[in-house]
Protein backbone atom coordinates (compact mmCIF):
# COMPACT_ATOMS: atom_id res chain seq x y z
CA UNK A 1 0.00 0.00 0.00
CA UNK A 2 1.67 3.20 -1.12
CA UNK A 3 1.10 6.62 0.73
CA UNK A 4 1.49 9.18 -2.61
CA UNK A 5 -0.53 12.35 -2.04
CA UNK A 6 -1.93 13.97 -5.16
CA UNK A 7 -2.84 17.70 -4.12
CA UNK A 8 -3.79 20.00 -1.24
CA UNK A 9 -6.58 22.24 -1.86
CA UNK A 10 -7.29 24.96 1.09
CA UNK A 11 -10.73 27.04 0.62
CA UNK A 12 -11.71 29.92 3.03
CA UNK A 13 -15.04 30.21 4.78
CA UNK A 14 -16.33 31.59 1.71
CA UNK A 15 -15.91 28.41 0.02
CA UNK A 16 -13.59 30.36 -2.31
CA UNK A 17 -10.16 27.96 -3.44
CA UNK A 18 -7.05 30.30 -2.03
CA UNK A 19 -4.41 27.84 -2.44
CA UNK A 20 -4.36 25.16 -5.42
CA UNK A 21 -0.85 22.40 -4.89
CA UNK A 22 -0.61 19.68 -6.95
CA UNK A 23 2.19 17.37 -6.45
CA UNK A 24 1.76 14.50 -9.28
CA UNK A 25 -0.89 13.16 -11.51
CA UNK A 26 -3.67 15.01 -12.80
CA UNK A 27 -6.55 14.79 -9.60
CA UNK A 28 -9.67 16.52 -10.16
CA UNK A 29 -9.83 19.97 -9.82
CA UNK A 30 -10.96 22.14 -6.55
CA UNK A 31 -14.14 23.41 -8.41
CA UNK A 32 -14.96 19.30 -8.96
CA UNK A 33 -14.53 18.47 -5.48
CA UNK A 34 -15.99 20.91 -3.24
CA UNK A 35 -19.79 20.16 -4.50
CA UNK A 36 -18.99 16.46 -4.23
CA UNK A 37 -17.86 16.90 -0.72
CA UNK A 38 -20.44 19.54 0.04
CA UNK A 39 -23.70 17.15 -1.03
CA UNK A 40 -23.11 15.51 1.88
CA UNK A 41 -24.65 16.48 5.71
CA UNK A 42 -22.93 18.33 8.51
CA UNK A 43 -20.93 16.24 9.96
CA UNK A 44 -18.95 15.76 6.80
CA UNK A 45 -16.55 12.33 6.80
CA UNK A 46 -12.94 13.36 6.96
CA UNK A 47 -12.91 10.09 4.21
CA UNK A 48 -14.60 10.40 1.54
CA UNK A 49 -14.80 7.87 -1.86
CA UNK A 50 -15.78 9.24 -5.11
CA UNK A 51 -16.55 6.70 -7.57
CA UNK A 52 -17.73 8.87 -10.47
CA UNK A 53 -14.36 10.80 -10.67
CA UNK A 54 -12.01 9.70 -13.56
CA UNK A 55 -10.23 8.06 -12.18
CA UNK A 56 -11.65 6.87 -8.90
CA UNK A 57 -10.82 9.24 -6.18
CA UNK A 58 -10.23 9.20 -2.42
CA UNK A 59 -11.17 12.78 -0.82
CA UNK A 60 -9.70 13.50 2.36
CA UNK A 61 -11.07 17.02 4.38
CA UNK A 62 -9.68 18.72 7.31
CA UNK A 63 -11.93 21.59 9.24
CA UNK A 64 -9.54 24.17 11.10
CA UNK A 65 -10.12 27.66 11.86
CA UNK A 66 -12.87 28.21 9.32
CA UNK A 67 -10.46 27.11 6.82
CA UNK A 68 -11.32 23.81 4.64
CA UNK A 69 -8.57 21.62 3.82
CA UNK A 70 -8.48 18.86 0.70
CA UNK A 71 -6.95 16.11 -0.39
CA UNK A 72 -6.71 13.28 -2.88
CA UNK A 73 -5.50 10.22 -3.79
CA UNK A 74 -6.48 7.71 -6.71
CA UNK A 75 -4.50 4.83 -5.24
CA UNK A 76 -4.25 2.63 -1.97
CA UNK A 77 -3.38 4.53 0.95
CA UNK A 78 -3.82 5.00 4.74
CA UNK A 79 -6.10 6.87 5.32
CA UNK A 80 -4.39 8.12 8.77
CA UNK A 81 -1.17 9.22 6.80
CA UNK A 82 -3.09 11.58 4.78
CA UNK A 83 -5.45 12.80 7.81
CA UNK A 84 -1.73 13.42 9.92
CA UNK A 85 -0.04 14.90 7.12
CA UNK A 86 -2.94 17.94 6.80
CA UNK A 87 -2.74 18.17 11.07
CA UNK A 88 1.05 18.58 10.15
CA UNK A 89 0.94 21.29 7.69
CA UNK A 90 -1.80 22.97 9.60
CA UNK A 91 1.16 23.22 12.69
CA UNK A 92 3.77 23.87 10.52
CA UNK A 93 1.91 26.75 8.75
CA UNK A 94 0.91 28.13 12.26
CA UNK A 95 4.64 28.05 13.30
CA UNK A 96 5.88 29.87 10.32
CA UNK A 97 3.21 32.29 9.57
CA UNK A 98 1.29 32.76 12.61
CA UNK A 99 -1.34 31.46 14.65
CA UNK A 100 -4.54 31.38 14.78
CA UNK A 101 -4.04 30.37 10.52
CA UNK A 102 -6.19 32.88 8.77
CA UNK A 103 -7.08 32.88 4.58
CA UNK A 104 -5.01 36.16 4.43
CA UNK A 105 -2.11 35.38 6.29
CA UNK A 106 -1.71 32.23 3.64
CA UNK A 107 -2.30 34.64 0.39
CA UNK A 108 0.46 37.20 1.93
CA UNK A 109 2.53 34.70 2.67
CA UNK A 110 2.34 31.91 -0.67
CA UNK A 111 6.29 32.47 -1.46
CA UNK A 112 6.85 30.86 2.62
CA UNK A 113 3.38 28.40 1.72
CA UNK A 114 4.90 27.41 -1.26
CA UNK A 115 8.31 25.98 0.11
CA UNK A 116 7.08 24.54 2.66
CA UNK A 117 4.10 22.16 0.76
CA UNK A 118 7.33 21.63 -1.52
CA UNK A 119 9.86 20.85 1.32
CA UNK A 120 7.27 18.50 3.38
CA UNK A 121 6.22 16.61 0.39
CA UNK A 122 8.13 15.65 -3.08
CA UNK A 123 6.00 13.64 -5.98
CA UNK A 124 3.61 12.58 -3.29
CA UNK A 125 5.85 11.09 -0.83
CA UNK A 126 5.95 12.97 2.60
CA UNK A 127 9.79 13.72 2.87
CA UNK A 128 10.28 16.36 6.14
CA UNK A 129 7.40 17.53 8.74
CA UNK A 130 10.09 19.28 11.44
CA UNK A 131 9.66 22.57 12.10
CA UNK A 132 13.06 22.90 13.17
CA UNK A 133 14.56 21.28 10.01
CA UNK A 134 12.35 23.05 7.73
CA UNK A 135 13.43 26.68 9.28
CA UNK A 136 16.99 25.45 7.81
CA UNK A 137 16.05 24.96 4.32
CA UNK A 138 12.92 27.41 3.81
CA UNK A 139 13.68 30.94 2.96
CA UNK A 140 11.64 33.27 5.20
CA UNK A 141 11.56 36.74 3.75
CA UNK A 142 12.44 39.64 6.88
CA UNK A 143 11.58 43.26 6.93
CA UNK A 144 14.15 44.75 4.63
CA UNK A 145 13.74 42.24 2.17
CA UNK A 146 9.58 42.77 1.90
CA UNK A 147 10.49 46.59 1.56
CA UNK A 148 12.79 46.23 -0.98
CA UNK A 149 10.90 44.43 -2.75
CA UNK A 150 7.67 46.60 -2.62
CA UNK A 151 9.76 49.08 -4.51
CA UNK A 152 11.20 45.87 -6.92
CA UNK A 153 14.24 46.00 -5.78
CA UNK A 154 16.46 42.62 -4.93
CA UNK A 155 15.98 41.84 -1.26
CA UNK A 156 19.28 39.65 -1.56
CA UNK A 157 22.60 41.84 -2.94
CA UNK A 158 24.54 39.62 -5.18
CA UNK A 159 27.73 39.96 -4.00
CA UNK A 160 25.88 38.19 -0.67
CA UNK A 161 25.00 35.23 -3.27
CA UNK A 162 26.95 31.75 -2.65
CA UNK A 163 29.71 31.05 -5.97
CA UNK A 164 31.72 27.90 -6.82
CA UNK A 165 30.15 24.52 -7.02
CA UNK A 166 28.28 22.53 -5.63
CA UNK A 167 30.57 20.63 -3.71
CA UNK A 168 32.27 23.96 -2.52
CA UNK A 169 29.02 25.30 -1.18
CA UNK A 170 27.98 22.28 0.58
CA UNK A 171 31.47 21.72 1.86
CA UNK A 172 31.70 25.83 3.22
CA UNK A 173 27.76 25.42 4.44
CA UNK A 174 27.79 21.88 6.35
CA UNK A 175 24.00 22.37 7.28
CA UNK A 176 23.06 22.32 3.65
CA UNK A 177 23.03 18.93 3.76
CA UNK A 178 20.62 18.89 6.45
CA UNK A 179 20.80 19.04 9.96
CA UNK A 180 22.53 15.83 12.04
CA UNK A 181 19.18 15.70 14.14
CA UNK A 182 16.01 15.91 12.23
CA UNK A 183 13.86 17.65 14.70
CA UNK A 184 16.51 20.30 15.57
CA UNK A 185 17.67 22.96 13.77
CA UNK A 186 21.37 24.08 13.69
CA UNK A 187 23.52 26.76 15.84
CA UNK A 188 20.36 27.55 18.27
CA UNK A 189 21.18 30.64 20.42
CA UNK A 190 19.03 32.06 23.55
CA UNK A 191 20.14 34.57 25.77
CA UNK A 192 17.88 33.86 28.15
CA UNK A 193 17.85 29.24 28.81
CA UNK A 194 14.05 28.47 30.05
CA UNK A 195 12.45 24.52 30.27
CA UNK A 196 9.05 24.39 30.72
CA UNK A 197 6.99 21.40 31.44
CA UNK A 198 3.12 21.42 31.10
CA UNK A 199 1.18 18.55 31.89
CA UNK A 200 -2.30 18.62 30.39
CA UNK A 201 -5.25 15.83 31.76
CA UNK A 202 -8.60 16.01 30.01
CA UNK A 203 -11.18 14.63 31.56
CA UNK A 204 -13.60 11.95 30.26
CA UNK A 205 -16.33 10.02 32.46
CA UNK A 206 -19.91 8.82 32.49
CA UNK A 207 -21.40 8.22 35.73
CA UNK A 208 -24.61 6.07 35.81
CA UNK A 209 -28.24 7.61 37.55
CA UNK A 210 -26.86 5.84 40.72
CA UNK A 211 -23.08 7.42 40.79
CA UNK A 212 -21.62 4.09 40.13
CA UNK A 213 -18.87 5.09 37.10
CA UNK A 214 -19.29 3.67 33.77
CA UNK A 215 -16.48 4.95 31.98
CA UNK A 216 -13.68 7.28 33.57
CA UNK A 217 -10.42 7.89 31.22
CA UNK A 218 -8.25 10.88 31.82
CA UNK A 219 -6.23 11.53 28.29
CA UNK A 220 -2.62 13.27 29.18
CA UNK A 221 -0.27 15.25 27.03
CA UNK A 222 3.09 16.65 28.36
CA UNK A 223 4.15 19.44 26.64
CA UNK A 224 7.79 20.93 26.46
CA UNK A 225 8.93 24.46 25.75
CA UNK A 226 12.94 24.32 24.93
CA UNK A 227 14.21 27.58 25.37
CA UNK A 228 18.18 26.23 25.60
CA UNK A 229 21.30 27.17 23.36
CA UNK A 230 23.00 24.39 21.72
CA UNK A 231 22.09 20.52 21.70
CA UNK A 232 21.21 19.60 25.17
CA UNK A 233 20.55 15.81 26.26
CA UNK A 234 17.46 15.91 29.06
CA UNK A 235 16.80 13.52 31.69
CA UNK A 236 12.93 13.88 32.82
CA UNK A 237 11.34 11.66 35.44
CA UNK A 238 7.90 11.03 36.03
CA UNK A 239 6.50 9.34 39.35
CA UNK A 240 3.07 8.50 40.93
CA UNK A 241 1.82 6.62 44.00
CA UNK A 242 2.62 3.44 44.36
CA UNK A 243 6.20 3.92 42.85
CA UNK A 244 7.40 1.99 39.63
CA UNK A 245 3.99 -0.44 39.57
CA UNK A 246 1.75 2.43 40.33
CA UNK A 247 2.90 4.49 37.38
CA UNK A 248 3.10 1.94 35.16
CA UNK A 249 -0.49 1.10 35.71
CA UNK A 250 -1.22 4.56 35.60
CA UNK A 251 -0.12 5.54 31.87
CA UNK A 252 -1.33 3.34 29.45
CA UNK A 253 -0.95 3.71 25.87
CA UNK A 254 1.85 5.67 25.96
CA UNK A 255 2.59 8.07 22.33
CA UNK A 256 5.88 9.88 22.37
CA UNK A 257 7.83 12.56 20.03
CA UNK A 258 10.41 10.71 17.93
CA UNK A 259 13.13 12.65 19.63
CA UNK A 260 12.42 10.29 23.02
CA UNK A 261 14.60 6.95 23.54
CA UNK A 262 12.11 4.25 23.36
CA UNK A 263 14.80 1.85 24.91
CA UNK A 264 15.34 4.11 28.10
CA UNK A 265 11.61 4.20 28.69
CA UNK A 266 11.46 0.44 28.34
CA UNK A 267 14.00 -0.09 30.79
CA UNK A 268 13.19 2.18 33.11
CA UNK A 269 9.03 3.53 32.60
CA UNK A 270 8.71 6.79 33.80
CA UNK A 271 12.76 8.09 32.72
CA UNK A 272 12.50 10.19 29.50
CA UNK A 273 16.12 10.80 27.83
CA UNK A 274 15.87 13.02 24.60
CA UNK A 275 17.41 15.95 22.63
CA UNK A 276 14.24 18.54 21.96
CA UNK A 277 13.54 20.42 19.57
CA UNK A 278 13.73 24.51 19.80
CA UNK A 279 10.80 25.82 20.96
CA UNK A 280 7.53 23.70 22.33
CA UNK A 281 6.36 21.06 20.95
CA UNK A 282 4.33 17.83 22.40
CA UNK A 283 7.01 15.50 24.23
CA UNK A 284 4.49 12.92 24.99
CA UNK A 285 0.58 11.84 25.25
CA UNK A 286 -0.91 8.93 27.38
CA UNK A 287 -4.39 7.29 28.46
CA UNK A 288 -4.82 7.07 32.12
CA UNK A 289 -7.96 4.33 32.87
CA UNK A 290 -9.77 5.51 36.61
CA UNK A 291 -12.07 3.08 36.82
CA UNK A 292 -11.76 0.30 39.52
CA UNK A 293 -10.75 -3.60 39.40
CA UNK A 294 -13.88 -5.69 38.39
CA UNK A 295 -13.87 -6.47 42.12
CA UNK A 296 -14.56 -3.13 43.46
CA UNK A 297 -16.53 -1.52 40.77
CA UNK A 298 -20.22 -2.29 42.84
CA UNK A 299 -18.89 -0.83 46.07
CA UNK A 300 -17.65 2.60 44.02
CA UNK A 301 -19.10 5.86 43.39
CA UNK A 302 -18.53 9.12 42.19
CA UNK A 303 -16.75 9.86 45.46
CA UNK A 304 -14.29 7.08 44.50
CA UNK A 305 -12.89 8.25 41.93
CA UNK A 306 -12.00 11.24 44.25
CA UNK A 307 -13.29 13.70 41.77
CA UNK A 308 -13.84 17.29 42.86
CA UNK A 309 -17.21 17.99 41.74
CA UNK A 310 -20.31 15.62 40.87
CA UNK A 311 -23.47 16.58 39.88
CA UNK A 312 -27.09 14.84 40.02
CA UNK A 313 -30.68 15.70 38.26
CA UNK A 314 -33.65 15.01 40.19
CA UNK A 315 -36.85 15.30 38.17
CA UNK A 316 -40.37 15.92 37.93
CA UNK A 317 -40.31 17.51 41.38
CA UNK A 318 -43.40 19.86 42.12
CA UNK A 319 -47.47 19.28 42.38
CA UNK A 320 -47.10 18.71 37.99
CA UNK A 321 -44.02 17.19 38.15
CA UNK A 322 -42.69 19.91 35.68
CA UNK A 323 -40.00 21.22 38.01
CA UNK A 324 -35.98 19.83 37.93
CA UNK A 325 -33.35 20.40 40.36
CA UNK A 326 -29.31 20.26 39.79
CA UNK A 327 -27.90 19.20 42.42
CA UNK A 328 -23.69 20.54 42.57
CA UNK A 329 -21.61 18.28 44.87
CA UNK A 330 -18.52 20.56 45.19
CA UNK A 331 -15.94 18.60 47.39
CA UNK A 332 -12.58 20.72 46.75
CA UNK A 333 -10.06 17.76 47.18
CA UNK A 334 -7.17 17.20 45.25
CA UNK A 335 -6.05 13.68 46.28
CA UNK A 336 -1.84 14.04 45.77
CA UNK A 337 -2.04 17.48 45.23
CA UNK A 338 1.12 19.54 46.34
CA UNK A 339 1.46 21.66 49.22
CA UNK A 340 2.66 24.54 46.69
CA UNK A 341 0.44 24.84 43.99
CA UNK A 342 2.23 25.23 40.38
CA UNK A 343 -0.19 27.91 38.91
CA UNK A 344 2.40 30.02 38.22
CA UNK A 345 5.42 28.67 36.17
CA UNK A 346 7.86 27.47 39.66
CA UNK A 347 11.14 26.38 39.63
CA UNK A 348 11.96 22.51 40.07
CA UNK A 349 15.12 21.26 41.54
CA UNK A 350 17.62 19.75 39.13
CA UNK A 351 17.40 16.58 40.63
CA UNK A 352 14.28 14.80 42.06
CA UNK A 353 13.51 14.82 45.44
CA UNK A 354 13.34 11.21 46.08
CA UNK A 355 9.89 11.46 47.11
CA UNK A 356 6.51 11.40 44.64
CA UNK A 357 5.98 15.16 44.78
CA UNK A 358 9.02 17.48 43.79
CA UNK A 359 10.56 20.10 45.46
CA UNK A 360 9.25 23.32 44.22
CA UNK A 361 11.07 26.83 44.76
CA UNK A 362 9.68 29.87 44.24
CA UNK A 363 5.85 29.02 43.56
CA UNK A 364 2.67 30.19 44.57
CA UNK A 365 1.18 28.76 48.18
CA UNK A 366 -2.55 28.82 47.12
CA UNK A 367 -3.63 25.54 46.64
CA UNK A 368 -5.69 24.35 43.81
CA UNK A 369 -8.61 25.61 43.03
CA UNK A 370 -11.71 24.51 41.06
CA UNK A 371 -11.90 27.48 38.03
CA UNK A 372 -14.40 28.23 34.88
CA UNK A 373 -17.25 25.81 36.26
CA UNK A 374 -20.08 25.50 34.06
CA UNK A 375 -23.07 22.98 34.27
CA UNK A 376 -24.75 22.16 31.03
CA UNK A 377 -28.46 19.93 30.62
CA UNK A 378 -29.84 19.39 27.95
CA UNK A 379 -33.42 19.97 27.11
CA UNK A 380 -35.39 18.25 24.54
CA UNK A 381 -36.61 19.80 21.39
CA UNK A 382 -40.18 19.57 22.74
CA UNK A 383 -39.92 21.55 25.38
CA UNK A 384 -41.29 25.47 24.78
CA UNK A 385 -39.22 27.28 27.08
CA UNK A 386 -37.23 26.84 30.97
CA UNK A 387 -39.14 29.49 33.23
CA UNK A 388 -38.32 30.46 36.90
CA UNK A 389 -34.70 29.34 37.02
CA UNK A 390 -33.37 29.86 40.87
CA UNK A 391 -30.08 28.97 41.52
CA UNK A 392 -28.08 29.15 45.19
CA UNK A 393 -24.93 29.68 43.18
CA UNK A 394 -23.61 31.46 40.21
CA UNK A 395 -25.91 32.27 37.00
CA UNK A 396 -27.98 30.18 35.16
CA UNK A 397 -30.15 31.16 31.66
CA UNK A 398 -31.76 29.00 28.85
CA UNK A 399 -30.98 29.18 25.51
CA UNK A 400 -34.00 28.18 23.23
CA UNK A 401 -32.11 28.15 19.62
CA UNK A 402 -29.70 24.88 21.42
CA UNK A 403 -32.06 23.67 23.62
CA UNK A 404 -29.87 24.06 26.48
CA UNK A 405 -29.61 25.54 30.14
CA UNK A 406 -25.84 26.60 31.57
CA UNK A 407 -25.34 27.35 34.80
CA UNK A 408 -22.02 28.92 35.38
CA UNK A 409 -20.67 29.81 39.02
CA UNK A 410 -17.43 31.50 39.46
CA UNK A 411 -14.22 30.88 40.95
CA UNK A 412 -15.35 32.74 44.57
CA UNK A 413 -18.65 30.66 43.93
CA UNK A 414 -17.10 27.64 42.83
CA UNK A 415 -14.30 27.70 46.61
CA UNK A 416 -16.79 26.89 48.72
CA UNK A 417 -17.70 23.02 49.50
CA UNK A 418 -21.07 21.78 49.87
CA UNK A 419 -23.93 21.97 47.78
CA UNK A 420 -25.12 24.06 45.13
CA UNK A 421 -28.78 23.90 43.80
CA UNK A 422 -30.58 24.92 40.66
CA UNK A 423 -34.13 24.24 40.10
CA UNK A 424 -36.03 25.20 36.69
CA UNK A 425 -39.82 24.75 35.74
CA UNK A 426 -40.24 23.46 32.26
CA UNK A 427 -43.03 24.62 29.67
CA UNK A 428 -44.13 22.40 27.08
CA UNK A 429 -45.87 22.79 24.38
CA UNK A 430 -49.33 24.30 23.36
CA UNK A 431 -51.05 21.04 23.07
CA UNK A 432 -50.09 20.44 27.01
CA UNK A 433 -52.12 23.22 27.38
CA UNK A 434 -54.98 22.18 25.66
CA UNK A 435 -54.92 19.25 27.33
CA UNK A 436 -55.36 21.04 30.56
CA UNK A 437 -58.47 22.95 29.29
CA UNK A 438 -60.12 19.65 28.00
CA UNK A 439 -59.42 18.33 31.70
CA UNK A 440 -61.08 21.16 33.68
CA UNK A 441 -64.27 21.27 31.32
CA UNK A 442 -62.58 24.56 29.16
CA UNK A 443 -62.81 23.43 26.07
CA UNK A 444 -63.64 25.59 22.77
CA UNK A 445 -66.03 23.50 21.05
CA UNK A 446 -67.62 21.61 23.95
CA UNK A 447 -70.11 23.80 24.63
CA UNK A 448 -74.18 23.25 23.06
CA UNK A 449 -77.10 24.02 22.38
CA UNK A 450 -78.55 21.44 23.91
CA UNK A 451 -79.68 20.91 27.71
CA UNK A 452 -79.51 17.62 29.40
CA UNK A 453 -82.27 17.68 32.06
CA UNK A 454 -81.53 14.89 34.76
CA UNK A 455 -83.91 16.26 37.93
CA UNK A 456 -83.19 12.41 39.40
CA UNK A 457 -79.63 13.55 39.66
CA UNK A 458 -80.36 17.25 41.69
CA UNK A 459 -82.74 15.43 43.95
CA UNK A 460 -80.52 13.03 44.93
CA UNK A 461 -78.11 15.37 46.70
CA UNK A 462 -78.70 16.17 50.09
CA UNK A 463 -78.75 20.53 50.62
CA UNK A 464 -75.33 21.36 51.24
CA UNK A 465 -73.47 18.28 50.72
CA UNK A 466 -70.29 18.80 48.78
CA UNK A 467 -68.47 15.89 47.24
CA UNK A 468 -65.27 16.39 48.83
CA UNK A 469 -63.61 13.10 48.36
CA UNK A 470 -64.88 12.89 44.80
CA UNK A 471 -62.83 16.51 43.86
CA UNK A 472 -59.53 15.63 45.52
CA UNK A 473 -59.73 11.92 43.76
CA UNK A 474 -60.00 14.25 40.56
CA UNK A 475 -57.29 16.83 41.60
CA UNK A 476 -54.76 13.59 42.53
CA UNK A 477 -56.02 11.56 39.20
CA UNK A 478 -55.21 15.25 37.18
CA UNK A 479 -51.87 15.84 38.82
CA UNK A 480 -50.27 12.59 38.15
CA UNK A 481 -51.69 12.88 34.36
CA UNK A 482 -49.82 16.07 34.45
CA UNK A 483 -47.44 14.43 36.04
CA UNK A 484 -47.03 11.47 33.58
CA UNK A 485 -47.54 14.19 30.38
CA UNK A 486 -43.90 16.28 31.58
CA UNK A 487 -42.16 13.08 32.25
CA UNK A 488 -40.76 13.20 28.51
CA UNK A 489 -39.81 16.89 29.00
CA UNK A 490 -37.25 16.34 31.69
CA UNK A 491 -33.66 16.34 30.92
CA UNK A 492 -31.76 13.18 30.48
CA UNK A 493 -28.27 14.17 31.57
CA UNK A 494 -26.61 16.78 32.77
CA UNK A 495 -22.05 17.79 32.39
CA UNK A 496 -19.72 19.87 33.97
CA UNK A 497 -16.71 21.94 32.82
CA UNK A 498 -14.34 22.85 34.78
CA UNK A 499 -10.48 23.27 35.18
CA UNK A 500 -8.17 22.85 37.96
CA UNK A 501 -4.51 24.02 38.03
CA UNK A 502 -1.52 22.51 40.29
CA UNK A 503 -3.38 19.01 40.15
CA UNK A 504 -3.48 16.22 37.93
CA UNK A 505 -6.57 13.50 38.42
CA UNK A 506 -3.76 10.70 37.38
CA UNK A 507 -1.46 11.53 40.47
CA UNK A 508 1.69 11.47 37.97
CA UNK A 509 3.92 14.55 39.18
CA UNK A 510 7.35 15.68 37.88
CA UNK A 511 10.33 14.24 40.01
CA UNK A 512 12.95 16.02 38.23
CA UNK A 513 13.96 17.45 34.75
CA UNK A 514 18.15 17.07 34.79
CA UNK A 515 20.57 18.24 31.79
CA UNK A 516 23.37 15.43 31.34
CA UNK A 517 26.44 17.93 30.53
CA UNK A 518 28.39 14.96 29.27
CA UNK A 519 26.62 14.38 26.13
CA UNK A 520 25.25 18.08 25.26
CA UNK A 521 26.79 20.23 23.16
CA UNK A 522 27.31 24.06 23.33
CA UNK A 523 26.21 24.68 26.24
CA UNK A 524 28.54 26.70 27.72
CA UNK A 525 30.43 26.93 31.41
CA UNK A 526 27.78 27.52 33.97
CA UNK A 527 25.13 27.53 32.32
CA UNK A 528 21.84 26.78 34.57
CA UNK A 529 18.47 27.22 32.98
CA UNK A 530 15.53 28.01 34.92
CA UNK A 531 12.95 25.24 35.01
CA UNK A 532 9.39 25.19 35.42
CA UNK A 533 6.34 22.96 35.83
CA UNK A 534 2.97 23.28 35.65
CA UNK A 535 -0.28 21.09 35.73
CA UNK A 536 -3.36 21.25 34.18
CA UNK A 537 -6.76 19.31 34.65
CA UNK A 538 -9.74 20.15 32.64
CA UNK A 539 -13.34 18.79 31.94
CA UNK A 540 -15.00 19.93 28.70
CA UNK A 541 -18.51 18.67 29.55
CA UNK A 542 -16.46 15.81 30.38
CA UNK A 543 -17.97 14.57 33.47
CA UNK A 544 -21.50 13.37 32.51
CA UNK A 545 -24.34 12.15 34.68
CA UNK A 546 -27.11 10.17 33.47
CA UNK A 547 -30.44 9.89 34.95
Amino acid sequence: MSSAIEAIYIFNQNNDCILEHVYRSRPPGPRTLLPLYQRYAKPRPSVIHLPDVNPPTVLFSLLHANLLFLSTASTDVEPLFILEFLHRVIDVFEEFIGAPLLANKIENSYDVVAQLLGEMCDAGSVCNTEPNALRDDVDIPGWMDKLLGGVGLPGTPPSSLPTGSLKQQLHLNPSATGPAIPWRRANVRHTSNELYVDILETLHVTLAPSGRPLAAIANGSIAFTSKISGVPDLLLTLSASGGKLGLEKAIDLPVFHPCVRLARWRERPGELSFIPPDGKFVLAGYEVDLMPSIHDLKSWSSTSLQLPISVEVVKSLGPNGADFEIRLAIYNSFPGAASASQAPRPAISSRGSGRSTPVFAGGSTATPTLQDVVVTIPIPNTVRNIIDLRASRGEAYFTASENVVEWRLSTKAAASTGTATLRCTIVGPLTDEDTDGMANGFHAGSITDEYDEQQDAYQSLAPGSVKVASTRDQQESQDQRKIHLNAPLMPSSASISFSVKGWLASGIKVDGLVIDTRKSKGLGEGVKPYKGVKYLTVSRKGIETRC
